[in-house]
């Protein structure tokens, strides 16, 4: 379909009475740009529903199939509670969804929202039909994650992993570690409304984040016999404390204190939708990424050093991540831009 673009253009031409204008009207075609198809896996989850909305509000792309083991053959829409059906049923036969979309040979994004013992087989399946792959499923194990980055190179095809998509997890991760570098102790409080897979991905995230700018934190209080103290994650004494309580929010406070101050930053989430705006970034990054070598990204995780950063590719208005094509890391911009001096009693990095 093309789009008409009108140019006015108005020539004055004076005469010795009067002045007469004569409108120049243009015309150019110019291709419109198709919506990028989004098949969600896991649609009936409470997040494939909050992304099926979403998506469908967002500007350049559609929901064009829904994968799911419940509520098969019922309208995802209607599911969602939207205004009106989007005239797409839940299937529990991704192949079939992908290659419906593959035969129309327009752009495609896989967003999985399983679990970790079937993504690697999603996301071989859109990597085979072409499509790039968007994985949040937490606790995803690092051999997963290798094995998919063989995977992604072999076929040339891109995949975003995100540990988290709240932007707000993501600037607290940023703003902790440049607090690490100005104080000398630190505990993470989290609290939850149901204990489940304690500590928390983003709890585990930030201790082992610290941790892995290789400065000693708590030095007078560095004993792990006192359980109620908490649980010390990573060599240098960052501990993690989990509240549990019906009706709370999921919440992560890392608190940090100096001589005569504490400094504490908070983020709390209480719906699922504060998970959309950084899944549509990640959807329109994922389709942006060009392959070269490696091609697997995983952001926000630390099994490899945070001083390893080669590239950056996530931006958003306040916060950026640094990323390494086919490794698994974690960097902040933050963190890179930072000249202040380490701390002396925290030793050089």
């Amino acid at each position: 379909m093309a789009a008409l673009s009108y140019h006015f253009q108005f020539t004055l031409q004076k005469s010795s009475k009067n002045v007469k204008t004569k409108p120049f009207i243009s015309c150019s075609t110019q291709p419109a740009q198709n919506n990028i198809k989004v098949v969600i896996i896991g649609a009936a989850k409470e997040i494939g529903m909050a992304a099926v909305v979403a998506v469908t509000k967002a500007r350049g792309m559609e929901v064009a199939g829904a994968v799911d083991t419940h509520f098969i053959g019922e309208d995802i829409g209607k599911l969602c509670d939207m205004e009106e059906p989007l005239e797409i049923p839940i299937m529990n036969d991704l192949t079939m969804v992908l290659g419906s979309i593959s035969q129309s040979k327009e752009t495609g994004v896989v967003i999985d929202f399983t679990d970790p013992t079937t993504v690697y087989d999603n996301v071989k399946q859109a990597t085979a039909f072409g499509m790039k792959s968007v994985v949040y499923v937490p606790r995803i194990k690092l051999d997963t994650i290798a094995a998919l980055s063989a995977l992604c190179e072999k076929a040339s095809m891109g995949c975003l992993i995100a540990p988290t998509l709240s932007i707000g997890s993501i600037l607290l991760q940023q703003a902790a570690i440049s607090a690490s570098f100005h104080y000398n102790n630190v505990e993470i409080v989290e609290s939850k409304a149901q204990a489940a897979d304690l500590p928390s991905a983003d709890a585990s995230q930030i201790a082992k984040n610290l941790s892995n700018l290789g400065q000693l934190y708590n030095r007078e209080d560095l004993s792990t016999d006192v359980l109620a103290r908490g649980q010390v994650l990573g060599e240098d004494g960052v501990r993690v404390h989990s509240l549990v309580l019906p009706g709370l929010p999921s919440s992560t406070t890392v608190y940090f204190s100096g001589p005569g101050e504490v400094y504490s930053i908070k983020h709390d989430i209480t719906d699922v939708q504060c998970l959309m705006p950084g899944l549509l970034l990640a959807i329109r990054k994922v389709i942006r990424l060009k392959v070269i070598n490696c091609v697997i990204i995983y952001f926000f995780a630390s099994a490899f050093s945070l001083l390893e950063v080669k590239s950056f590719l996530l931006s958003v208005t306040v916060a950026e991540s640094g990323v390494w094509l086919g490794k698994v890391f974690v960097r902040s911009q933050v963190f890179l831009n930072l000249s202040a001096e380490p701390n002396p009693q925290h030793g050089q990095i």
